[in-house]
Order: C-alpha cells, then structure tokens, then sequence
C-alpha cells in the first residue's frame, strides 16, 4: 500500500502531473531520511540527503525502478554522518552532487534561493532556511504539496544551533517565513527523527511544534539552554562534506 506521500505525487495532486514516484528511506545510526523522487515517463530522479552506508541501497533501488540518477542533494552539509553524494557519483554515472552556494561546501552544482532543481516533469524550488547552519536550504516540491526541511524543521522540534554557525534567531525567522507560508496541508519530510515519526504538515507545525510555537525571544531562550551533546561523528562528518561528493569514495 503506497503511502499518503506517494500517492499524492503520483497523482499531482494540484497540477494534474501522473507518474512520479516517491521513497522514504531511513538510516537508523544519525536516524536520517533520505527521498527519492523520480519521474517514471522520463526516468529522471533526484535523491535527498543520502547517507554514505546507505548510498548502495540506494543505487540498487534507483536501479530497480529503472531511473536515472541526476541529482544527488543536500540540504545542509551535515554534521551527523557523511553524505553518499560521493560513492553515488560513482556508483552512478552522471549523478552531480549539489548543496547550498552559502554552505561553503565543494560540489558539482551549487544552488541558492530561488533556484530551480527540474527531474522530468516535475522540479524542487529550492528555499534558503538557514539558522541550523547558513548553508541550510527546503526543498519544495512544484505543486507545494511536499516540503523537504533538512534540519530546519523537524516533526515536533528544529535542528539545533549551537554550533556550524547556527543561530537561532535566524531558524526562527527562516521556518516562519520560507515554510510555515506554505499551504498547511503540504506535507513536511524532515532530515532526521528520532522517535519513529515520518511524516508531518505545516498546519501541525504551525500549531503543534513546542518550540516554534514560542516567541522569537522565548525560542532563543529554549535553544541556547539546550545543553546538548557534541555530535559523535561531526569531527569527521563535517570536513568530508565539505567537499559534498567531491571526495574520493573510500574503498
């Protein structure tokens, strides 16, 4: 049974488009989603946020259902595990890693604001959301059906800003006015979640999210006393994606 996400990309619920396909995919050490989208009648697809480990089971699944991989894209450069943009560029020939211009992150396409990411029929407006890390990016599916938050928004939480430049001022105002206007029943798809959640809508963040529901000023406040740990792999993770699927893969 296809999930309430596939179906609605497979119809085109707004603009009348048939025929894409849609895969959440999981990776349980950083707890990270990746997504793959495609376009069945040109078989061009994209994939979001892949995970090194995983960047095989991604290739045989793209394999499987007979796309192309054109694009391999980040949301953000990542501080809890390395990007699969680098094995996937040679797992699959002609995939292009791409990031955010503003992460200062080597890739073979760099995007910014208002860009355009085409696969078919369909295309991904890139929407600059930064205050996780100035590089953060949403990506919105054509039809505004579908939003793709990175770490900016999570189900019920946001991505922290205690390090990579973060700041937390900044995610509020970036969230409220690049994703919480978009309709309320787009469906939200978050980089990471860490307690079995999938899937969420900008009208359940908008009124249920515990710290984005808060004040600028109170949500400053929450986010600078969170007190977190250090990330486990951010002191390789990180200088790997800088260079974001320009590095040799390892073997």
């Amino acid at each position: 049974m296809r999930s309430r996400s596939q179906r609605r990309l497979l119809r085109g619920r707004r603009n009348g488009r048939r025929g894409g396909c849609a895969r959440q995919m999981f990776e349980p050490k950083s707890c990270t989603y990746t997504y793959l989208l495609g376009d069945r009648e040109s078989h061009e697809a994209v994939l979001i946020d892949p995970v090194l480990e995983t960047a095989p089971r991604d290739a045989q699944l793209i394999k499987e259902l007979g796309l192309r991989l054109l694009y391999a894209v980040n949301t953000h450069c990542h501080a809890d595990h390395i990007t699969g943009s680098g094995l996937l560029r040679s797992l699959l020939p002609g995939c292009q890693s791409v990031i955010s211009r503003l992460s200062g992150a080597q890739a073979d396409l760099h995007i910014e604001d208002g860009d355009s990411i085409h696969f078919g029929r369909f295309a991904l407006e890139t929407r600059s959301s930064p205050g996780h890390t100035p590089g953060c990016v949403t990506f919105v599916l054509n039809d505004h059906s579908m939003a793709f938050t990175g770490d900016a928004l999570l189900i019920r939480g946001c991505g922290r800003t205690d390090f990579q430049q973060g700041c937390a001022k900044t995610l509020y105002h970036s969230v409220h006015e690049k994703i919480f206007t978009l309709p309320g029943d787009c469906l939200i798809y978050p980089a990471h979640d860490y307690r079995g959640l999938t899937v969420s809508t900008v009208e359940e963040e908008r009124t249920l999210n515990p710290r984005l529901t808060l004040s600028c000023e109170e949500f400053v406040k929450v986010m600078d006393n969170l007190n977190l740990p250090k990330p486990q792999q951010i002191d390789f993770a990180v200088p790997a994606n800088m260079h974001c699927g320009i590095q040799t893969p390892p073997t």
